[in-house]
């Protein structure tokens, strides 16, 4: 990748929705050898697409909390177990597994303690391999 390609990214990581020709006038280069960058980015798996983002309190999910996991068990099997668990749960919009500990970093999205608290007594606390949760609400985010 080159300056041009760098330059491509910032922009569209701005404003995915600029079109290709505002993104030519940005980059200063023709509409046509832009839009070819473009597509090898997509090709090439440096861009790997374009997304919305939607404030959660707009989709009733304002309430959001880290939720950190430590498994009783390692071993492929029991993580892969443990990660399908986590991937199949709505309100859990992140899922992380780390280095050390914990094991998994966990961030949630719902509408308000209570429901917060119904998730985690009947389905974070139950997934398969579980140790120990323990959460963290986020008080704001910043960036």
């Amino acid at each position: 990748m080159d300056q041009l390609d760098h330059e491509i990214l910032e922009h569209l990581r701005s404003d995915a929705r600029m079109t290709n020709a505002e993104l030519a006038r940005s980059i200063r280069l023709s509409p046509t050898p832009t839009l070819r960058r473009v597509r090898a980015l997509e090709s090439q798996g440096v861009i790997t697409g374009y997304h919305a983002a939607v404030s959660p309190a707009a989709l009733g999910r304002g309430f959001e909390v880290l939720v950190s996991i430590n498994l009783t068990l390692g071993g492929s099997d029991h993580l892969a177990v443990f990660e399908r668990a986590v991937a199949d749960i709505d309100e859990v919009v992140e899922a992380h597994r780390l280095y050390g500990e914990p094991d998994f970093l966990l961030r949630v999205a719902v509408s308000d303690n209570e429901a917060y608290e119904r998730l985690y007594s009947n389905q974070l606390t139950r997934l398969p391999g579980v140790a120990k949760a323990w959460s963290q609400m986020i008080m704001k985010s910043i960036k």
